[in-house]
């Protein structure tokens, strides 16, 4: 029994192997051993940089049947530099296994020629699918409208648009909701309101994306009394707001040195959901300490550390040193013991003084102990806040 289950396995060793001698495509070089997005992209984009697009075909068809999606890095090989090669490109896409690997290959093409913006390489595949009849739909020209109005490149925008209405697409709530955003950010109030009209006609109904965009728009305009009406209606509508959408309200508040409304209207939506207190308490606070406003800065933290809030490495040493100098003792100038920060900071008046001070400390190891209680004064209570930060990032 021993024997035949021997001769078995040495005749399925020998018969995997010569299968794999005269399938050189199929070879351990080519196929990942563990399937991986981060595996395929890697192979794909070594076999594009060497010209091997058969072998770039072979890898696009097996990834989509081991159920991987392409990335953003799929197509990583090209370059402004190498454009030329999208020929054989568009040759071996169009030879793909139909549906899914061959629709996804080209949306995957699209989306990096709109990141490089090689806008009309972009709209010669796009064209390419419809002419084939490889399933072009809105998806396939998102990437390319979102480029254009990222550069407020609007008039080229609503080409593309027309585009697609001639190849029988209708554009999408995303279509518009990309043209909506990029007229609001421009602070192009009629052209925004050209399109909203456009989105009610079509009878799209408006998503998260748009009542985003609306409220940047009237941020952008100074009409914060807007755009707090129309996260009122988000909610009303049980349309949840993004985060970014509350990051315009408290960019704009700050804008205007409305520091009180901001701080309010960050708390008005606390409980609800902790990321986003998180999100938003760390934002706010962030900006006031940047601003100077120290003291509304160390309640926001303190406030954090009360709710259990998430704080990022940067507000989490604010708030230790915040800490730090609440339990500072009184004291001499003398390394190795509690200092007087404030006796310090009187004498210490000129940046090259104190940078050195700074430096000199570094050679001594039991310095630490009255390093930080000085510089977390220094950051509370003193107008040099900013250059405090500078010397304590690099010590």
């Amino acid at each position: 029994m021993l024997a035949l289950r021997k001769l078995l396995t040495l005749k399925s060793s020998r018969f995997l192997s010569s299968f794999a001698i005269q399938n050189p495509i199929c070879s351990s070089s080519t196929i990942p051993d563990v399937p991986s997005c981060t595996n395929y992209d890697e192979r794909i984009n070594k076999a594009g940089r060497e010209g091997d697009f058969t072998t770039v075909h072979h890898l696009l068809n097996k990834r989509a049947r081991d159920g991987l999606f392409n990335t953003n890095n799929t197509f990583k090989f090209i370059s402004t530099n190498n454009v030329s090669i999208l020929d054989d490109l568009l040759e071996i896409i169009a030879r793909l296994d139909s549906g899914f690997p061959r629709k996804s290959s080209y949306d995957c093409l699209i989306a990096r020629l709109s990141k490089m913006h090689c806008i009309s390489e972009a709209m010669r595949v796009a064209k390419a699918m419809v002419s084939k009849g490889h399933e072009a739909n809105n998806v396939t020209f998102h990437p390319i409208v979102n480029a254009l109005t990222k550069k407020e490149e609007f008039e080229e925008a609503w080409q593309v648009v027309a585009v697609m209405k001639s190849c029988g697409i209708s554009p999408d709530l995303t279509t518009y909701n990309f043209l909506l955003t990029g007229y609001c950010f421009a602070g192009n109030v009629a052209s925004a309101a050209g399109v909203l009209a456009k989105i009610e006609e079509e009878e799209l109904g408006a998503d998260t994306r748009t009542y985003d965009a609306l409220v940047l728009g009237a941020c952008r305009a100074g009409k914060l009394d807007a755009a707090l009406a129309v996260v009122r209606r988000m909610l009303d509508d049980g349309v949840p707001p993004l985060y970014c959408t509350h990051a315009h309200i408290i960019g704009a508040f700050l804008k205007y040195n409305y520091y009180e409304q901001a701080v309010e209207f960050v708390r008005s939506y606390a409980g609800r959901d902790v990321k986003l207190d998180a999100e938003n308490f760390g934002i706010l606070a962030t900006r006031l300490i940047t601003r100077s406003k120290l003291e509304e800065a160390k309640k926001l933290v303190k406030e954090m550390s009360e709710r259990r809030l998430v704080m990022g490495p940067r507000l989490k040493d604010f708030y230790e040193l915040f800490c730090s100098a609440m339990m500072l003792n009184q004291p001499d100038l003398e390394v190795g013991q509690p200092c007087d920060p404030t006796s310090v900071t009187r004498s210490l008046h000129a940046g090259k003084e104190l940078t050195a001070w700074i430096l000199s400390l570094r050679k001594k190891p039991d310095a630490v102990v009255c390093l930080f209680p000085f510089v977390s004064l220094l950051l509370l209570s003193t107008e040099a806040w900013q250059d405090s930060i500078t010397w304590w990032a690099y010590y």
